[in-house]
């Protein structure tokens, strides 16, 4: 895998709003943000799409979906919001680094697109 924003971020190449991070993930702030609340939890390990994720990324993957939660409370989303995973490119996904966007602070519309 060709290196990504994303990892240059959590090496502290490039400057991001980073609003959470621990041992295994970082949570920043979408720069082209779709929802008034949109951030991106992005694993530290370089999984380039769901898709590659492997049997030994189970603890990670619900470590990544609790620390969703855990972000949402501290954005104050107490109404509710959406999670994304886009996979692949007919999925929407344009960085080749596994990330969850969680969207808030407006009512969400369904289909979504």
């Amino acid at each position: 895998m060709s290196d990504t924003v994303f990892g240059k971020i959590i090496r502290r190449e490039i400057p991001a709003d980073i609003v959470y991070e621990d041992d295994l993930c970082i949570a920043i702030k979408d720069i082209n943000p779709q929802a008034p609340t949109h951030i991106l939890v992005i694993p530290k390990k370089p999984i380039p799409r769901l898709n590659e994720a492997e049997e030994e990324d189970k603890s990670l993957l619900g470590h990544l979906l609790l620390t969703v939660k855990k972000v949402a409370a501290t954005a104050n989303l107490t109404n509710g919001y959406r999670v994304v995973i886009n996979n692949g490119q007919e999925g929407g996904q344009t960085v080749e680094h596994l990330h969850i966007h969680i969207l808030g602070g407006r009512q969400m519309k369904w289909p979504p697109g």
